[in-house]
């Protein structure tokens, strides 16, 4: 049965992400570092960049990258080991002024969040301007720059928010909305992975509109029951609310390889980014974790996973990545080729208590 339009009043939904948030803590904290290339993370050979400020990204250093290529691609750069405590107590504070306007928060990691104002606790009834508000006040507290996307669905207002990045904002409204989805990359659509989207490329799908031009069981029959939310999400309809005190039991990543590893180094490499990933959502959300898995899917999709619980929770990175590396390093040599490799936290603590809704506002 095919999607239809949500009769339901239109959500005003924001997506503030702060602008290379832990590299800019960093030059907001010193000085001498302002307007130099700077990355977040290790530089020793198997460290990952956690962050990259602005001037380093116009060398083409990104997080997720191995410190060894960024460092090729900018030999000046700096640099500097992450302060999670202090990017986390930045955090609470844009936080705190994220609650200052609406209680429907859904913070996706310490540097950005949903806001769903379509019910606002300031009364301005225009979302534009709200946002322009909630971005000067960060400003004002932290001396940090955020840009923010405005939409009526989180899909497109995580889209928008990077469209006039840095310390900027978009907005995409409901009848912007399906022709904007019509013109986008395949492999900018939440969920696809690069796996996915060459797959799709396999398939002629390219663009929105070629995901719009297909039936709902050919999507399904290609990609399981992802291929209901490509259906919607082709017409520009996002009906997942913003959820302010969602229970998780484990925080997770993975990702799949176009091509299968059959290399230990380039296993470990993978797996070290994905550590840093998770520890940050981890971090993101103070909790704190006592067991480590790290799945391995091969490339005739044979899956096995291997786990490790720890009688105190994990202290930081560091130690994260060592127990995945162990988790890992037993499976080579291997001649079966790895296509999927991944990383989990579990046996969370309980996350913050939730908070009340707030009152009904108006229209864009």
């Amino acid at each position: 049965m095919g999607a239809t339009q949500n009769t339901a009043p239109i959500r005003k939904i924001i997506h503030v992400d702060m602008d290379a948030f832990y590299a800019s803590v960093e030059q907001r904290d010193a000085p001498e570092l302002r307007g130099k290339p700077v990355a977040v993370g290790g530089a020793a050979a198997r460290g990952v960049v956690a962050a990259a400020s602005y001037e380093a990204r116009e060398y083409g250093v990104r997080s997720a990258m191995p410190s060894v290529t960024a460092r090729r691609k900018c030999p000046d750069l700096i640099f500097v080991r992450p302060r999670f405590d202090v990017y986390r107590a930045v955090s609470a504070q844009i936080r705190a002024v994220f609650a200052e306007h609406t209680d429907l928060i859904e913070p996706l990691s310490l540097d950005e969040a949903y806001l769903d104002v379509t019910e606002n606790k300031q009364g301005i009834a225009v979302a534009t301007e709200l946002a322009q508000v909630v971005r000067s006040r960060i400003k004002a507290v932290t001396g940090l720059n955020a840009s923010a996307g405005i939409s009526y669905c989180k899909f497109l207002a995580k889209l928008a928010s990077d469209l006039n990045k840095p310390n900027g904002q978009a907005v995409i409204t409901p009848r912007q909305g399906p022709g904007f989805v019509a013109a986008l990359p395949v492999g900018k659509f939440h969920g696809v992975g690069p796996a996915t989207a060459a797959k799709m490329e396999r398939l002629g799908l390219h663009t929105g509109a070629d995901l719009r031009a297909q039936s709902l069981a050919f999507l399904q029959e290609h990609f399981g029951k992802a291929g209901g939310w490509y259906y919607r999400i082709s017409r520009g309809i996002d009906e997942r609310p913003v959820q302010p005190h969602r229970q998780r039991k484990s925080i997770g990543s993975e990702d799949t390889f176009i091509e299968d590893v059959f290399d230990l180094d380039r296993a470990r490499a993978e797996t070290a980014t994905l550590a840093m990933r998770v520890w940050g959502h981890l971090v993101d959300r103070s909790l704190h974790a006592r067991t480590v898995t790290l799945k391995v899917k091969y490339a005739d999709f044979r899956q096995i996973t291997r786990s490790r619980t720890l009688s105190v929770p994990l202290a930081n990175a560091e130690e994260l990545q060592g127990l995945a590396f162990a988790l890992l390093d037993p499976l080579f040599p291997t001649d079966r080729g790895i296509r999927l490799i991944g990383v989990t936290l579990s046996t969370l603590d309980d996350p913050e208590p939730a908070h009340d809704t707030a009152r009904q506002l108006s229209l864009w």
